[in-house]
Order: structure tokens, then C-alpha cells, then sequence
């Protein structure tokens, strides 16, 4: 689907459809903390999600060495990309 600058009521259902409801207590909590804390929650997603990443290359690729895993594993995360050689 195409985003434009107009969504219509039509494309907001498709584009929410299947994902969870929001969960109000954690938006209040979160917006109770200090701006400080509320990238805590963030980081700990982003922990998480990493080390599964690197859990599943781990069993694709056996041979990489754990330095190479987290090689790929930032190379995914990482939204800057180097052009390559």
C-alpha cells in the first residue's frame, strides 16, 4: 500500500489491522517517568530483539565466530549504511 499525506479512515484500518490494543496503563506509566527513563523501556526492546536476531543467525550460520554474529546483528540494526568497497 502507498502511503500518502492522506490516510483515510479506510487505510488507517488496514494499516492498524492485526496488531495488539493499546495497552493504556503502560502509555501512562510510561508518560508518568521522567523524559530521562522513558528510553529505558525502548532500550530493553531493542536488547531484546538483538539477541534474538543473534540467537536465530546463531543457528543459521554455526561456523560464525560470536564476533561475526554480532557483525551481522549490528549490520541489521544499523540504519547507516557504508558503501561497500
Amino acid at each position: 500500500m502507498a502511503i500518502s499525506s492522506e490516510l483515510t479512515d479506510e487505510a488507517i484500518v488496514k494499516l492498524v489491522h492485526g496488531l495488539d490494543p493499546i495497552d493504556w496503563v503502560q502509555v501512562r506509566l510510561i508518560a508518568a517517568l521522567p523524559s530521562e527513563r522513558r528510553i529505558v523501556p525502548g532500550m530493553c526492546a531493542q536488547a531484546f530483539a538483538m539477541a534474538a536476531w543473534r540467537g536465530t543467525l546463531q543457528e543459521l550460520y554455526p561456523e560464525l565466530t560470536r564476533s561475526e554474529l554480532n557483525m551481522k546483528v549490528l549490520a541489521h540494526f544499523t540504519p547507516v549504511r557504508m558503501p561497500r568497497k
